[in-house]
């Protein structure tokens, strides 16, 4: 059997959508759009690009480690924003790594790593390149060499189970189906789903503070995080394994969300629980968003916490095929490995409904069978969720500006907040693209002291100018972020897109204190130039 091909200029393998399906996007979106024919652009093949020589030759005693190889620079190069995949469509590789690096040993990895440092090349850190942020693109000045992508997809292994205290120790590179294939032979889960979940790595997780699909208590990879091990360029940290400590600043935390910055994840040890074996779905209505929003609330104040908690205004809800495009829609769920659950979905649907929710006959009592999360309105919505990014590339190729922001804010300040984002961004994208354009949310995350509400833009592009049409939008959006309090993400890091407004929300002593740990780890600067640091 031929195994699938992945794509290098986008999400996922090549035939992740059939041309049936992609045929009704392209007949969906003519008539939103009112559009008669579209002027499709096709994705890029590889005869097409013209790549920089390498700048940089590899040694003979890491050849059998590293390549130059076209489609391996190429496949390096970009993450999977909206961003990456028009410069893609474009033809543009202009910031390819000279060298993809594939080290299978941690002294295969301090080797590269002492070859990188001795020639003054970046070293830019590759999990599962999933990135949205530009955050592993090499792009470097001329201080540098050249670039290699250390690609971590060798270590690929659970190595250790300690289920009397339920964690593992498990290598960085592995992505998530296969920590959950090995795990599951031990009726244990990490239970850490996020949307990029089939190519992601735990190493990229928690190097740029993930948040997952559950939107409760273990939101973030933080939460499940308990000791790490680090390769830096002056040496390895290797932190305590602990259930807590009250000693001192916690240095796993320093690596958390370094974003490649500060050392390479080698292996972590992580928290682990029992497989879920009940599970309860609802979808609830509700007249209108700001009613949604006080029931979920309510429910993360409860002390229910349930799995899933997705609040989706009208349009979101049109739009994944969850809702008739005039009410709000909560996609509810709960789930246990030891413990029926119909009294947690009983009180959390009488708070839906002191608030206007109504929810109909697709109730689904507590099941042992995985289906029974994806079922009714809330199957409809998983099944959007996980296609969202094929269907992404697809319309990048319309020439549809399609891209989305996330962040959080405190529950005392969300109405006005999110009356402030939705009129920027709603400005920017009729000013932009004229009225070819809208802009839905959703909440995706809830906690007892705020939500975290992640807002989607699609519009008409101008042909040739889609990427700086989306860069004043994305710009006005982001000030207005920062502005009204917020966060500029909540998962999805900060990597070279979100960089300018990073800087606006840490503190300037903080900032002056993390150049000063990079100096010591990194004093080269060779780790991830550009990211975090100048």
């Amino acid at each position: 059997m031929t195994p699938r091909k992945m794509k290098f200029w986008g999400w996922g393998y090549e035939d992740g959508l059939s041309p049936q399906v992609q045929n009704q996007v392209e007949a969906a979106m003519a008539k939103r759009f009112g559009v008669s024919e579209w002027k499709k652009t096709p994705p890029p093949v590889i005869d097409e690009i013209s790549l920089k020589q390498p700048r940089i030759n590899i040694p003979q005693s890491l050849k059998h480690l590293c390549t130059n190889d076209t489609h391996e620079r190429l496949s390096h190069t970009y993450g999977k924003s909206y961003r990456d995949v028009v410069r893609a469509f474009r033809r543009d590789f202009m910031n390819a790594p000279d060298i993809v690096a594939f080290p299978g040993t941690e002294n295969e990895l301090i080797n590269i790593l002492d070859w990188c440092n001795d020639i003054h090349a970046a070293a830019i850190i590759y999990g599962g390149g999933t990135s949205v942020v530009g955050g592993v693109e090499p792009e470097i000045d001329d201080r540098y060499s050249g670039s290699v992508s250390i690609d971590l997809r060798n270590f690929n292994q659970v190595l250790e189970i300690d289920k009397v205290s339920r964690a593992a120790r498990i290598q960085a590179g592995i992505r998530g189906p296969a920590i959950e294939k090995q795990l599951k032979e031990q009726d244990l889960t990490l239970r850490f789903f996020p949307q990029s979940f089939e190519f992601s790595t735990l190493g990229g997780w928690i190097a740029t503070r993930a948040g997952g699909h559950f939107a409760t208590l273990h939101t973030h990879i933080d939460d499940l995080v308990q000791s790490l091990r680090v390769i830096t360029p002056k040496g390895v940290v290797e932190t305590r394994r602990l259930p807590g400590s009250g000693a001192g600043p916690s240095p796993d935390r320093m690596f958390i969300g370094s974003e490649g910055t500060l050392g390479i994840i080698t292996e972590a040890w992580v928290r682990l629980q029992d497989r879920p074996v009940y599970r309860t779905a609802a979808s609830v209505r509700f007249p209108d968003f700001q009613s949604g929003v006080k029931a979920v609330r309510v429910l993360s104040q409860s002390g229910l916490y349930p799995s899933n908690c997705r609040l989706l205004d009208a349009g979101e809800a049109h739009d994944s095929g969850a809702g008739d495009g005039q009410t709000a829609v909560l996609m509810l769920g709960f789930e246990s490995h030891d413990h029926l659950l119909d009294v947690w979905m009983i009180r959390a649907l009488e708070c839906c409904k002191e608030f206007g929710g109504v929810y109909g006959q697709d109730v689904i009592k507590t099941r042992k069978d995985s289906s029974a999360s994806r079922e009714g309105d809330v199957g409809t919505w998983r099944n959007a969720f996980i296609q969202a990014p094929y269907l992404r590339d697809v319309l990048v190729g319309l020439g549809i500006i399609v891209e989305t922001f996330e962040t959080a804010i405190t529950w005392d300040r969300f109405e006005a907040f999110h009356t402030g984002v939705m009129e920027a961004a709603q400005k920017a994208v009729r000013e932009i693209s004229g009225h070819n354009g809208w802009v839905t949310c959703r909440i995706t995350h809830v906690y007892p002291d705020g939500p975290a509400p992640y807002y989607t833009v699609k519009a008409l592009g101008k042909p040739g100018s889609e990427l700086e049409q989306w860069d004043e939008i994305k710009a006005a959006v982001s000030e207005a972020i920062i502005s009204l309090g917020g966060t500029i993400t909540h998962h999805h890091a900060v990597g070279r897109d979100h960089r300018p407004w990073y800087d606006k929300q840490r503190p300037d002593l903080f900032a002056s204190a993390l150049k000063s740990v990079k100096r010591t780890l990194d004093p080269c600067y060779i780790l991830n130039p550009g990211v975090l640091i100048d």
